[in-house]
């Protein structure tokens, strides 16, 4: 096990969030609650299992694998959601003060049906108990756009 695999251990336990959505352009962001239970596989993965509400209504189910390869040098994973068939697959790096891990990824366009762009996922421990994700999508400027932000607490 390497220090990348301990800074895993900071998602680890029992979560609630409120995730805040830009749906459309020129719309107020959508807000909505979940809640996320994070485990450890043997100290080299954590295992997330996320439910919480989604846009127009229902319950969306996630799965979150992340790990450290050794080898690569960089943070890999996955991401599945119970309100799409897409398999998200995760690359990604700490920041050396090692609080912000960005992990970047390609998945289907909201606005374009059959086109693939990229995302990246930039997850922020802001302390032991709290930690923010914001979700970017990079735009045919060439630049990020932030379309989500979900603030995590731990569960008390």
């Amino acid at each position: 096990m390497q220090s990348e695999h301990e800074w895993q251990e900071n998602l680890v336990g029992e979560w609630v969030y409120e995730h805040e959505c830009s749906m459309e352009p020129g719309k107020p962001p959508e807000k909505f609650k979940g809640s996320e239970s994070i485990r450890s596989l043997g100290g080299l993965w954590v295992l997330a299992e996320g439910s919480g509400e989604m846009p127009g209504g229902g319950v969306a189910n996630t799965v979150m694998t992340l790990g450290y390869d050794p080898k690569k040098k960089r943070y890999v994973g996955t991401w599945v959601g119970s309100m799409m068939t897409h398999l998200w697959v995760y690359d990604g790096y700490l920041d050396a003060e090692g609080k912000v891990l960005t992990l970047e990824t390609e998945g289907p366009d909201c606005t374009e049906e059959g086109k693939l762009v990229r995302y990246k996922d930039v997850i922020e421990i802001k302390g032991s108990d709290h930690r923010v994700m914001t979700s970017h999508k990079l735009g045919a400027d060439g630049k990020w756009h932030p379309f989500m932000t979900a603030s995590y607490r731990r569960k008390r």
